[in-house]
């Protein structure tokens, strides 16, 4: 998830067994926030800073980003805008870092990015569910993507014959 509290919140109440990742692609964005403000926009220096912390956080050590973060601070003297740039992500790294232990879920074959998801949900959902004029209710909705799903998934035959079984015994008693 992309760290906003309420989903995390969301995630506890409804799937309390699952591993919360903070997704990677938004981590970068932040990393980026901060090299920009130490060393502005377009610099080696920020690329620099990117590539090392990010390695960081993969090998798991949040931990050390943060100090490094709360030592540019200090170091480069930061004040007004690129201060308060620092110390918002620096807040927001300790408030997630639960969920940063990019090392252990690499090991475990987790996907640490969205984008996956992202994509199978706009593949399975939005291509559907979207198109020009529609308006669905949740049932209606359900059973499209529940239709969608066994085609997606090559198993319609198996659905069809599975039906036509179905309601042959429902109709005649037996089946087909």
């Amino acid at each position: 998830m992309d760290g906003q509290r309420s989903l995390w919140g969301l995630k506890e109440s409804w799937f309390p067994r699952a591993v919360g990742v903070l997704d990677i692609f938004h981590v970068l964005e932040r990393l980026w926030q901060v090299a920009h403000a130490c060393h502005g926009a377009g610099t080696r220096a920020a690329e620099l800073q990117v590539d090392q912390h990010l390695r960081l956080l993969l090998e798991g050590k949040v931990a050390c980003v943060i100090g490094l973060y709360k030592r540019l601070l200090g170091q480069h003297r930061l004040k007004g805008s690129p201060a308060k740039t620092v110390r918002e992500n620096i807040a927001y790294f300790e408030n997630n870092k639960q969920y940063m232990k990019y090392d252990e879920y690499l090991a475990a074959g987790y996907p640490i990015g969205t984008g996956v998801a992202e994509g199978a949900c706009h593949h399975f959902v939005k291509d559907r569910m979207e198109m020009a004029g529609m308006r669905w209710e949740i049932e209606g909705a359900q059973a499209m993507l529940s239709l969608r799903a066994f085609y997606l998934n090559d198993q319609w035959d198996d659905f069809m014959t599975h039906r036509i079984q179905t309601e042959q015994e429902e109709l005649y008693g037996q089946a087909a």
